[in-house]
C-alpha cells in the first residue's frame, strides 16, 4: 500500500501547478504529527521534483519544545515548523516571521495572531471525543445507535451493560499515553470551564478547587465507566495504543475516547465496520455534552534566520498546501484530515473527520485551551496515568493536580 502511495505521489507531479523557487533550494521541514510521517515523506518526495526545492521532512519522539530547543541551540533551525498552538507562543516571537502575505493565511479563520502578526498558520481541524464502532454496537443490540441518545452518563452506561450482555465482553478501550490523558482527555477540565483562563490563573495561585469543581467530577465519573469496561482493565495503564485502534476497528470494542486524527492508524486494519465520533457522555445540564472540544490544529510557521529564498519555498508550499487542487488533495485525502482553508472544497475522506466537521459547522466545538505549561502532559499525564493503574484514588489525583498547578507557568500569551 505504502508503494503505491509513493507510484501516485510521483505520477501527481505532472499535475502539480507550482512555480519552482530556486533549484536546489533547501526546505527542511519538522513533523510534530507522528500519524501522516509516510505521507509527508511522500509527498515531500513529489513536491521537490515539482517545486524544484529539496524538501526534506522530519519528525521527533521527543517533546516538541525540547526537540526545537536541541535544533537552536545548535544554530541548525527547521525552515517550516509544525508545531502545537502552544509552542508557536513560544517560539515565534523569536524566531517566526509574519505570514499576513501569504494567501492562505487571508484563506483561513484558525490562523495565530500575535501581537499584530499572523505568527502561524493551520495545518488542519480536529477534534476529540469518544469514537464508536457504529456496525458493532447494532450487531449486538439489534437496534439502530444514535449517538445523541447517549450524551449522558446513565444512559451511556446502561448501553454498555447491554453490550456486555450481548457478548462483548469489555466494551471500551482506553489509551494509555501521556499525551491522550493530559492534554486530551483531562485537559477538558479546563476547557469546560466557564472562564478557562481564570481558572488556570486561580489554580496556579494555589486559590483553584479541583476536587470538589463541578466540571472535574462530571468528567472523572465519566472517566471511571470507562475504566470499568475497559478491556485492558488489568494493565490499563500499559495498554498498547494499535492493539486498542485495531480491536476498535473490528468491533472487539465499541468506544474510546480519541479524535479523528486516529482514523490514520484505524484504517490501517481494513475493516468495514461503519464508525464515527461523539461527545463525552456526562450527566450535566450545561450542553457541554452535546460538543466536542476542538478547532485549528498543528501550527506552521517559519524560521526568520534561514535564508530569504528558503522563507519563500516555505512560503510557496503554505500557498500550495491551502490553495493549489493536489496540496488540498494532501490534506483532504491523503492525510484523511479536515482542511481548516475555505478554499478546499473537497468533502472529508473518512468517517471521524465527517463528525467532526458537522460539528465545527453547526458550531459545536469546545475550544481548545492552548496555554498548558510545557511540562503539562508528562507531569498531568503521569497523574493520569496513576489513576488509570490504580495507584491513587480520585482525591489523590485531584491532590497531585493541585500540586502541579501551584506555581505552575503557563505559556505566555
Amino acid at each position: 500500500m505504502r508503494k503505491l502511495g509513493l507510484a501516485i505521489a510521483t505520477l501527481a507531479v505532472a499535475a502539480m501547478t507550482v512555480t519552482p523557487v530556486l533549484a536546489a533550494t533547501e526546505l527542511t521541514v519538522f513533523n510534530s504529527k507522528s500519524e501522516i510521517q509516510t505521507q509527508f515523506e511522500e509527498e515531500a518526495t513529489a513536491y521537490s521534483d515539482a517545486a524544484g526545492v529539496d524538501m526534506t521532512v522530519t519528525m521527533s519522539n521527543d517533546p516538541v519544545i525540547t526537540h526545537m530547543g536541541t535544533k537552536y541551540s545548535s544554530n541548525d533551525p527547521y525552515v517550516l515548523s509544525m508545531v502545537d498552538a502552544k509552542d508557536i507562543y513560544s517560539l515565534t516571537p523569536e524566531h517566526g516571521i509574519d505570514l499576513a502575505d501569504l494567501d492562505a493565511a487571508a484563506d483561513t479563520d484558525y490562523a495565530i495572531e500575535i501581537d499584530g502578526k499572523v505568527a502561524a498558520l493551520p495545518f488542519c481541524v480536529e477534534a476529540r471525543g469518544v469514537m464508536y464502532n457504529k456496525t458493532a454496537i447494532e450487531d449486538i443490540t439489534g437496534e439502530e445507535f444514535d449517538p445523541a441518545s447517549v450524551a449522558t452518563l446513565d444512559d451511556f452506561k446502561a448501553l454498555l451493560d447491554k453490550l456486555v450482555e450481548g457478548g462483548m465482553e469489555a466494551p471500551v478501550a482506553i489509551m494509555s499515553e501521556d499525551w491522550s490523558l493530559a492534554a486530551h482527555y483531562i485537559a477538558q477540565v479546563v476547557e469546560e470551564q466557564e472562564d478557562p483562563e481564570a481558572y488556570v490563573q486561580a489554580l496556579c495561585a494555589g486559590e483553584g478547587d479541583i476536587i470538589n469543581n463541578e466540571k472535574f467530577n462530571s468528567l472523572m465519573d465519566t472517566f471511571d465507566v470507562l475504566m470499568e469496561y475497559n478491556y485492558a482493565k488489568d494493565a490499563a495503564a500499559t495498554a498498547d495504543r494499535n492493539t486498542s485502534e485495531d480491536m476498535l476497528a473490528w468491533g472487539d470494542v465499541a468506544f474510546m475516547f480519541g479524535g479523528n486524527w486516529d482514523w490514520s492508524l484505524i484504517v490501517q486494519s481494513e475493516s468495514d465496520s461503519e464508525m464515527g465520533m461523539m461527545p463525552v457522555p456526562q450527566n450535566t445540564d450545561d450542553g457541554t455534552n452535546e460538543k466536542l472540544v476542538g478547532g485549528g490544529s498543528k501550527y506552521f510557521f517559519i524560521d526568520s534566520s534561514v535564508s530569504e529564498e528558503q522563507q519563500q519555498a516555505a512560503k510557496d508550499f503554505l500557498n500550495w498546501m491551502a490553495k493549489d487542487a493536489d496540496g488540498q488533495d494532501f490534506i483532504t485525502n491523503k492525510c484523511a484530515l479536515i482542511s481548516p482553508y475555505k478554499s478546499n472544497t473537497l468533502d472529508v475522506a473518512d468517517p471521524l473527520s465527517v463528525c467532526v466537521k458537522a460539528y465545527a459547522d453547526a458550531g459545536s466545538l469546545i475550544d481548545n485551551y492552548l496555554f498548558f505549561p510545557d511540562d503539562h502532559i508528562t507531569m498531568v499525564g503521569a497523574s493520569m496515568q496513576k489513576y488509570l493503574g490504580g495507584k491513587i484514588d480520585r482525591q489523590g489525583l485531584a491532590d497531585e493536580l493541585t500540586e502541579y498547578w501551584k506555581g505552575a507557568t503557563p505559556i505566555a500569551h
